[in-house]
């Protein structure tokens, strides 16, 4: 399985690259928030050669106007991952599955050369999860062995520990398969 990390403002621009083959970067949550690392650690990517991804945390509301605003601060190029973080927000609430569907919906109309995913925990997809809609693949974060997430559902993404950071493997046989898949969207 393929090695990857997901890093946010809480991280450095200087991760570890080491054997990576994607990173993911958070981009945007809600309206209002960008990450003010987002351009240094894509660009640590990048110059790496790794396959990247951007996501965005949902909050419930004004689905049209998150999916713009995250577009509008996540690199356009084709070949990147888009991925919609659906969980608990800070102050308790969470998206609908209605509107995690629509969300997903949306980002592929306004992006139809990425490939949109969904990342959500176990719980999330076992127990708010009605339609098993997962964009272009379900990215899911069940704390075990990497690779053995405990659901039935076909996953391209598992992120098995957040210690010392968020660690992923993806369901692919080499780098250049995740990178065909990324640009065949």
């Amino acid at each position: 399985m393929l090695r990857g990390i997901d890093v946010s403002a809480y991280q450095s621009s200087s991760y570890d690259i080491d054997g990576l083959s994607f990173v993911f970067v958070k981009a945007t949550e809600g309206r209002s928030y960008v990450n003010p690392r987002l351009a240094a650690q894509t660009k640590r990517a990048r110059d790496a050669g790794l396959v990247v991804g951007f996501y965005h945390f949902l909050w419930p509301g004004n689905l049209t106007a998150q999916a713009e605003y995250f577009v509008s601060k996540a690199p356009d190029r084709p070949g990147d991952i888009l991925a919609v973080d659906w969980e608990t927000t800070s102050n308790g609430t969470h998206a609908s599955n209605a509107q995690k569907d629509l969300f997903i919906r949306k980002l592929k109309d306004l992006r139809p050369n990425n490939q949109v995913v969904l990342y959500c925990n176990r719980n999330f997809w076992l127990t708010h999860d009605t339609t098993s809609y997962a964009g272009d693949g379900l990215w899911i974060a069940d704390y075990v062995a990497a690779g053995k997430p405990r659901i039935k559902a076909r996953w391209r993404f598992h992120q098995y520990t957040d210690e010392p950071l968020d660690k992923n493997v993806a369901d692919f046989g080499s780098k250049a398969a995740l990178r065909k898949w990324a640009e065949d969207a």
